[in-house]
């Protein structure tokens, strides 16, 4: 079996996961205690990409980050080449297609930490910083945790947003996802079954990940 497709992902679904995670911790904080007005639309476009379907968030992607929109030509500036049929812009439309993956369990894991408890970490003198680093985070683990399982895994196995944004060009578009339906068209069953189990397989850890972790001393259930 052909390896860098596999390998591809493991890149996409890597750096993917280093990016969205502080972004992740962020708005799962502030949508978790933040009390400021059109909080449920900004929840609302958080949870879009999770029932929006992928051809049509590639479509608008696509058509936002061409070359001949405002936006695409100023990334092409940026980055130095136009972003679609580049790693640089599945990457972008990886990032936003697991937005509700990566803060979804942020915001649950923050939900469930008990309003007296920041309290009496402010008033045993920590400041805000200190509260968030020393108390909320190590209790929001599991949020964590699930965050960057489903991340990794959906990102593994996104196949319209990418086919959309990095067409399948091998050995720079081409994740494992696109590498399976590739095989498929051309009959090549055996290697399509490889590509397959691996999906499964990284798809069941995954879940697994996240339902051990929820159910940790301490662990919230997220989702």
């Amino acid at each position: 079996m052909d390896q860098t497709p596999f390998i591809l992902s493991l890149k996409l679904a890597f750096w993917t996961c280093v990016i969205i995670l502080p972004v992740a911790i962020v708005a799962g904080r502030l949508l978790a205690w933040g009390r400021f007005r059109g909080k449920a639309l900004w929840e609302a476009a958080v949870m879009l990409p999770l029932v929006l379907p992928p051809t049509v968030l590639g479509y608008y992607l696509l058509v936002t980050l061409s070359p001949n929109s405002a936006v695409g030509a100023f990334a092409a500036k940026l980055f130095g080449g136009p972003l679609v049929f580049s790693f640089t812009g599945i990457l972008i439309a990886s990032l936003i297609a697991n937005l509700p993956f990566a803060i979804q369990p942020m915001q649950r894991a923050f939900e469930a930490i008990p309003g007296n408890v920041r309290e009496a970490a402010w008033v045993s003198g920590l400041s805000n910083w200190q509260t968030f680093r020393r108390i909320e985070l190590p209790l929001a683990w599991p949020g964590i945790v699930s965050a960057l399982a489903l991340t990794f895994a959906h990102t593994l196995g996104e196949f319209g947003v990418i086919l959309m944004i990095g067409g399948n060009m091998p050995g720079r578009t081409q994740t494992l996802s696109l590498a399976l339906y590739d095989r498929v068209q051309a009959f090549r069953y055996d290697e399509a079954s490889i590509m397959a189990a691996t999906l499964l397989a990284v798809s069941f850890i995954a879940i697994a990940i996240v339902h051990m972790t929820a159910r940790r001393p301490g662990g919230s259930h997220v989702g």
